[in-house]
This record gives structure tokens, C-alpha cells and sequence, in this order.
């Protein structure tokens, strides 16, 4: 009869009930004695070696869980031939039953033990050799002297009057805490500036003190002070303070301070382009992560050692706003400060298609929720628009058209999805006279451009490692730069890109929009001041009998040989030296005269106030009210 086979839980038990007997004294002497028999060739008797280990073996009742003498007695001769094999013993019967406690408590003692056999112990000395690698709020530095700086800090109070500082003097505490100069401003307002007009310096050393202990970079540090109470991030709101001394003492910005109006304008167009290149996010808040990896500080850093500061382009440039908000006003027909669908269709000619437009309006890339219950899309919103729009190989402008593509939000470019926004290109081509390509064609075309990890689905990541990620969205929603793609020789784009690394693309676009605002600004002054002169009467020197200024539409005087003929003449082409651009007026008074805005003709100008953007240290102006019709 073959011998039965046990299931794994009683193999398991019996396991466990042989390893405890194994480990038991007796037993262990008990198998000595045997073994030291075999060796000297004698015989093993179970009876001799329970005679023996007779006042060694314990007794096992019922009651303390032990085995009996009658299961001992039983056991049966060992084979001499088999010598490794160790004796068996019997299971326990009813009367030698094993009880629950003491058998749970056996089988955690035979656990351990089989597992000390089988591990090695971890000793302390290793554990503790492990340093800290994680510092959130920076990694702390080895040998600062906080005391030191703090003295340093009361020796520059102590040249304040009543030892207290006011906004003008924290540039030289920011100095003496080791910062750079433009924190002046988060710094007065973290030790209460807020709420008096000077700090006193008890109250800016200990909040100072505080920080220092907290925070131990720069990041960690700028975020605590311009950071709202509890919070460990910075929101868009924060900025607005720093920005507002920026603009008040920096010496590239003198010629902004009197026009106070555009000062949200440009402190609103820095907050944006700030949170375009910093939060990558796109949760609204940056945190000291985020702000670790950009390249904000650095520039603000430099904001004390560059006067111009149109060359830090990255964020502050003056030159990048102008062209901005120029844009904006452009579109902006009401100018309330908010566009609608129809109004941003206009931008460069209608080169973004309907449905691109839709789908910027339906609140995919924008933070304003008035865009989703009016319609309407803020300027601060404009800004993202704008730079995403002239600039598609930043990681920022890559995600903006990924989003406004992606319709179902999957997160993979579906070939559906890209013939949705096809179409309409094809149509808009069919307008030109231009036979389009076959969508099937064109996305063979596209899939080779982009290379996709997986065939047929494009995700973010295959576009952000794609060197033409431009190349790509122009296909599907602007026609005006995908035709100039295709007029462009392959070789000479992969050219262009690869000497083009010093200047961005945006910086390209606003230094050429800059350029061309300037020029024509230049010529409406030019024109206005030659147009301005035909109005004046021409005396001769025999008939300059009355020269006093007369109002424009006052009677001729009979002693003024003036032709009104000559008077009322349009303007030669001398005169006129480019076309005008609309709304850009020089002009501080209200005016009446014809203003060129297009290569169609003049348009007609009626009384209307105007105010002026300040366009650098020449005062350039630009016209926000004037009535056109």
C-alpha cells in the first residue's frame, strides 16, 4: 500500500512539530549518544538510551504540554544502515494533546529560530551610515555663523534714525543679509512693512533669524518671504509688491514712473511670463522645486548690475511688453482689457483657424474663468497666447497646443482629433487657390516628423523630444506659417535651428515687431509734423503785415496770400513715409487730420483723448482712446 500522502497544512504542522522536537535538549543529547554508539560500533537500543537519558527526558502530562514516559517507551531500534536519518516519534494522542497556547507559543519560537538561521542580523553601524539626502528648504550649510550675520544686520540698523528702516534703506539690508538688492521690498514687508511706513530692527531680526533657521537657500528663502502666512508656494497676487518697487527704483524704468496707469499692465505682463517659464506645473502655484530649476532668481539678481533692463529678455524686458499689449490693443476694439472669440480671430491676418480659436475659448489653456461663462479671454491670458503662439519649441508652448489638440484629454493625439483641425486648413488653402495635401498624406508626413514611441498615437513626450514640434502644430491650425514651412528648404530650417540657439524664437519675433513698431511711430511723426505744416499761412516778406496765430477755421485775413486749394491738398508721398499703424499717436492734445492706417488710404480721425504707453527714454507714445471711424 503506498504511503499516504500528507496535505500541505499537515506537512506543515509535522514540519513544525520536528523542528521543535529537534531543538530540544534532550532530544539533541539523546541523538549525540546514538550517533557516538554508531561510531563505535554498538548497537542502538531505544529502551538503553531512554534508560539512559532516563532522569534527562521530561515528562509530558496533560497538563504542562510535555510528552509521557508511554511515548517515549515506544519508540522503536533504529537501523544500523541508516544512520542520518533521525528517529520519529508519533504524533500526540488525545491524552498527550498539545494545547493551543502552548502550541502557538512553540511555533513563534521555531519561526525565530529558522529565521535567525536564515537571515544575518543588520547591525546598527550600518543603518546609521545611511546620511540624509532629502532637504525640501535646502541643504543646511557647514559652517554658518548666524550671530555673525545678525551683528552685521544690527550695525546697518544702527545708522537708521530710532534704529528703524524705511523702504529706501533695505537696499543696504538686503546687502547685509546676503541677498540681492531687489528683495528689499519682500523683505520690509515680511518684518511688517505692511503696516507702518519703517521696520524697527528687533522686528526684522527676528523674523530674519527665523528664516535663516527654516530656510537655507535662496529659494526656500524667497518663498517664505513673499509667500502669505502658511503657505510654502507662491501664487500670482505675491509678486505684485516685488514687481512694484521693481518698477519704482529701477533705473531702466524711470520713464515709466509717470505714466502710473500702465503699471498693472507691465506688472501683470512680468507675473505671466514668470509663471509661463516657472510653474511647470500648471497648478497657479510655484514651489521652491519649480523655482529651483528656473533661471527667476538669476535674473533678479541681475535686475542691480544691468541698467538696461530690456536685456534681461527672459522676464522683465520692457521692449517684450510693449510689443505685447501693442498686440493686445489691436484686437481689443472696445478696449475694456478683454477679447472675444472675434476679435483674437483677427490676430496676423487670420492665421489661427476657428476651430483653434474655439478650442483656446473653451478653457482648456486659460486660468480667467470668464473665458468659459462669457467669452471673453483676459490680457493676462493673452500673454501665454501670444509667446505660445510665436515660439512652439519651449517645453511651456509645447504643452499649450497639446492641450488645445488633445480634445477628449487622453493624453494621446488621436489621427481623428488631427483630421478635425485639418479639415479646416484644407479649406482655408482651397481659399488661396492652393491645392491642399491628402490628410493621408500629410499625417505619413507628420508620423515621420514626430517619430511616436507607439505607431499611430502621439503623446507630449514624443513631440517634446521632436526637434520640429512648430513644424507640427502650424500643419493643423495656422496656414500663413505652414505655407512658409513649405516655400523653406528642409536643410536650411535644420540650419537655421541649429545657429539659432542664442536667440529664442519669441525673442526673435519681438525684437523684429519692436523694431517695426518704432519705425512706423517714427514716420506718424514725421507725417504729423510735416502734415502740421501745410496748415501754416506762407507770408511773404513784402505782405508779412500780420503774423499773429489765428484758429484753423477762422476768416483768412486779406493781408494772408494762403491757397486753400493748396491747403486742403492730401499729403504727397514725401510726406507720407510709411503706413501709419492704427491707435499709435503721438499727439497730447485732442486732434482733427487724417492718420494713415493702412496702404488703402488715409482714415479719418475725430476729436478724441487719448493717453500714451511710454515706449523707452524718448517717451514713444501709443493711443488708447482715440475714436476711429
Amino acid at each position: 500500500m503506498p504511503a499516504q500522502v500528507l496535505e500541505p497544512v499537515v506537512r506543515m504542522k509535522v514540519d513544525e512539530l520536528f523542528l521543535n522536537w529537534l531543538s530540544e535538549p534532550s532530544t539533541q543529547g539523546m541523538l549525540k549518544d546514538y550517533l557516538r554508539r554508531i561510531k563505535n560500533g554498538e548497537g542502538i537500543d531505544a529502551s538503553v538510551g531512554l534508560g539512559n537519558e532516563k532522569d534527562k527526558a521530561p515528562v509530558l502530562s496533560e497538563n504542562n504540554n510535555t510528552l509521557s514516559k508511554k511515548s517515549l517507551a515506544d519508540r522503536t531500534l533504529l537501523p544500523a544502515s541508516a544512520p542520518s536519518s533521525p528517529p520519529s516519534t508519533a504524533l500526540p494522542t488525545g491524552n498527550g494533546r498539545v494545547g493551543p497556547n502552548s502550541r502557538a507559543l512553540r511555533r513563534s519560537i521555531s519561526t525565530k529560530r529558522a529565521q535567525v538561521r536564515k537571515e544575518e542580523p543588520i547591525t546598527p553601524a550600518l543603518s546609521e551610515s545611511i546620511p540624509k539626502f532629502y532637504f525640501p528648504r535646502g541643504r543646511p550649510p557647514a559652517n554658518f555663523n548666524i550671530d555673525t550675520l545678525i551683528s552685521r544686520i544690527e550695525k546697518i540698523f544702527s545708522q537708521f534714525p530710532h534704529e528703524r528702516a524705511t523702504i529706501e534703506d533695505m537696499g543696504r539690508v538686503a546687502k547685509a543679509c546676503e541677498c540681492p538688492l531687489y528683495w528689499k521690498a519682500p523683505l520690509f514687508l515680511s518684518a511688517g512693512g505692511d503696516r507702518t511706513t519703517s521696520v524697527s530692527v528687533h522686528k526684522f531680526i527676528a523674523m530674519w533669524r527665523k528664516t535663516l533657521q527654516s530656510c537655507h537657500d535662496d529659494a526656500s528663502k524667497f518663498v517664505h518671504i513673499l509667500a502669505k502666512p502658511g503657505c510654502d508656494y507662491l501664487e500670482q497676487e505675491d509678486f505684485i509688491p516685488f514687481l512694484q518697487d521693481v518698477v519704482n527704483s529701477h533705473t531702466g524704468l524711470t520713464f515709466l514712473k509717470e505714466a502710473s496707469e500702465f503699471h498693472s499692465r507691465y506688472i501683470t505682463t512680468v507675473v505671466q511670463r514668470i509663471f509661463y517659464h516657472v510653474n511647470r506645473s500648471w497648478t497657479g502655484r510655484i514651489t521652491c522645486s519649480e523655482l529651483r530649476k528656473s533661471s527667476f532668481l538669476q535674473n533678479v539678481a541681475l535686475l542691480e548690475e544691468v541698467e538696461d533692463i530690456n536685456q534681461l529678455t527672459e522676464y522683465f524686458s520692457y521692449e517684450h511688453f510693449y510689443v505685447i499689449y501693442c498686440k493686445f490693443w489691436e484686437l481689443d476694439t472696445d478696449h475694456d482689457l478683454y477679447i472675444d472669440q472675434r476679435d483674437l480671430v483677427q490676430h496676423n491676418d487670420q492665421a489661427i483657424s476657428q476651430k483653434m480659436i474655439e478650442r483656446i475659448f473653451s478653457g482648456t489653456v486659460t486660468r480667467d474663468k470668464r473665458v468659459m461663462k462669457e467669452g471673453q479671454m483676459s490680457y493676462a491670458d493673452f500673454v501665454w497666447f501670444l509667446i505660445s503662439e510665436e515660439d512652439k519649441k519651449t517645453p511651456t508652448s509645447i504643452e499649450y497646443w497639446f492641450r488645445c489638440l488633445d480634445l477628449d484629454g487622453d493624453g494621446v493625439l488621436s489621427m481623428y482629433e488631427l483630421e478635425y483641425f485639418y479639415e479646416e486648413q484644407c479649406q482655408r488653402l482651397e481659399a488661396k487657390a492652393i491645392e491642399p495635401l491628402p490628410f493621408e498624406d500629410c499625417l505619413c508626413q507628420m508620423l515621420d516628423l514626430v517619430k511616436p514611441k507607439v505607431e499611430g498615437k502621439i503623446t507630449l513626450r514624443d513631440l517634446k523630444k521632436c526637434k520640429m514640434s512648430h513644424i507640427f502644430f502650424d500643419t493643423f491650425f495656422n496656414v500663413e506659417k505652414y505655407l512658409d514651412h513649405e516655400q523653406k528648404d528642409p536643410l536650411s530650417v535644420i540650419r537655421d535651428d541649429g545657429e539659432g540657439q542664442d536667440m529664442s524664437d519669441w525673442e526673435r519675433y519681438a525684437a523684429e515687431e519692436y523694431d517695426l513698431l518704432v519705425a512706423e511711430e517714427t514716420a506718424n511723426e514725421q507725417y504729423r509734423d510735416g502734415y502740421e505744416n501745410a496748415f501754416e499761412p506762407h507770408v511773404s516778406s513784402e505782405q508779412s503785415l500780420h503774423t499773429d496765430k489765428r484758429h484753423l477755421f477762422a476768416i483768412p485775413s486779406p493781408h494772408c496770400s494762403l491757397d486753400l486749394d493748396e491747403l486742403f491738398a492730401p499729403p504727397t508721398q514725401q510726406e507720407v513715409l510709411t503706413e501709419g499703424r492704427k491707435g499709435h499717436l503721438t499727439d497730447t492734445q485732442p486732434w482733427c487730420g487724417f492718420h494713415t492706417t493702412s496702404t488703402d488710404g488715409p482714415q479719418r480721425h475725430c476729436y478724441g483723448e487719448q493717453t500714451f504707453v511710454p515706449r523707452g527714454a524718448e517717451q514713444r507714445s501709443l493711443a488708447t482712446n482715440a475714436l476711429l471711424f
